[in-house]
């Protein structure tokens, strides 16, 4: 089992702006992310969503770590009930009026993946080539 983390690169066919408001606007985010219900980009907010996956529901909590407006926010991801850590950085590279979006999902070995399938890389993987490859990218081109 490999300790690398997943990482994700995707060419967003919108200008940086409005993939830093994607990723930072709850309001936005619900559209195409989850429905968080509380959300500022600010060192040190804490946000909990509930994801759900075969009957189960997964409460999230996370808490921001590091904001550079525009083009980078990292936050602490784990569950409630479960054990294991682990940490998500979104970073943006504007590229004319497109944006170059780099998504890093490291520690995900820590959960206990032999218990809970839905802890697998392999459900993460999917989950993120699903989220940064369809559901954003389709957001963004309805939004624009």
């Amino acid at each position: 089992m490999s300790n690398e983390p997943f990482v994700i690169e995707r060419m967003l066919n919108a200008p940086s702006k409005a993939v830093w408001e994607a990723i930072t606007d709850k309001d936005k985010m619900k559209q195409w992310y989850f429905d968080i219900t509380a959300f500022e980009p600010k060192v040190g907010f804490e946000f909990t969503f509930t994801g759900s996956k075969d009957d189960t529901t997964y409460v999230h909590l996370c808490k921001i770590t590091e904001v550079i407006s525009g083009k980078k926010l990292s936050y602490s991801w784990r569950y409630k009930g479960y054990e294991g850590d682990s940490h998500l950085t979104w970073e943006l590279f504007p590229e004319g009026n497109k944006t170059k979006l780099k998504l890093t999902h490291a520690g995900l070995h820590s959960f206990p993946s032999t218990i809970d399938s839905a802890f697998a890389v392999e459900s993460f993987a999917g989950g993120w080539e699903y989220i940064i490859g369809k559901s954003l990218p389709e957001y963004l081109e309805k939004a624009a």
